[in-house]
């Protein structure tokens, strides 16, 4: 179905792989649709959606490899029509969102990681804000979503000297959730993974729109916002199951409703 990237859904988890390894998984036209379109479907099938990269790269941003098309490039419309839609269905998708970060994340392909509700980058991997490098400011949501993750003045130093940071910087930086070690990685992000595929799914919703909408919310109307999303939560099937659970002592087995 898919050229650029591969979708595995197994066990209510869904995995999107971006596959150009040999272009480092720089992003063209087919990959941003198709990542969008993956998103979208994930969002109807599963219970989390993964992005990872095939490789040993995440994601080198913008495929620059064609220069003729790249001197052409109508970087705002691509912007608009290309990044836009698909940076709104991982920030949008209902599901929570894991980014593991296999490799060097770069340009447009650190803000995409940026994305995801969580990031779980292992320790070899790094986030470039690449963009100043080639007369560029960074795009594809990197100013919104590094001011809000580190602050203005980590973002900004990354926005202007276009250092790279590794994950361990990242981490510790409040960029991303969590660095592991390498060998560590692949089963920690599918650890991370099978905990939120078996968890309350609603619950999951309802803490993403809560947390995010708090930005633009006074004290009074962020608690009239938990209020009503609690009062929600609490007529689920899932709170039922989790009382129960806790005052039986065992495990809840949530259906995510």
């Amino acid at each position: 179905m898919y050229e650029t990237i591969t979708l595995a859904i197994e066990e209510d988890i869904a995995v999107l792989t971006l596959n150009r390894a040999d272009k480092m998984n720089a992003l063209n036209t087919r990959m941003r649709a198709e990542i969008a379109d993956a998103a979208q479907e994930a969002a109807k099938k599963a219970r989390v959606l993964v992005i990872t990269g095939a490789g040993k790269a995440f994601c080198s941003g913008q495929d620059l490899s064609d220069r003729a098309s790249a001197a052409n490039l109508d970087l705002e419309r691509t912007l608009r029509d290309e990044y836009a839609p698909m940076l709104k269905a991982i920030y949008d998708c209902p599901i929570p969102t894991i980014c593991a970060v296999n490799g060097p994340a770069a340009g447009a392909g650190a803000n995409l990681a940026l994305a995801a509700d969580v990031v779980i980058a292992t320790e070899s991997a790094y986030f470039m804000q690449a963009f100043t490098r080639i007369g560029l400011i960074p795009d594809a949501g990197g100013t919104y979503w590094m001011t809000r993750n580190m602050g203005m003045a980590k973002a900004m130093g990354a926005a202007l000297f276009a250092d790279k940071i590794s994950a361990r910087q990242a981490d510790e930086w409040g960029m991303i959730w969590e660095a592991v070690a390498d060998g560590e990685f692949e089963s920690v992000w599918q650890a991370r993974a099978a905990h939120l595929a078996k968890g309350p799914s609603l619950a999951y919703a309802h803490v993403k729109e809560a947390i995010r909408g708090s930005w633009d919310n006074t004290l009074e109307r962020q608690l009239e916002v938990e209020g009503r999303k609690q009062g929600a939560c609490g007529q689920s099937r899932d709170f039922k199951e989790g009382v129960l659970a806790f005052t039986e002592k065992r495990p809840p087995h949530f259906e995510g409703r």
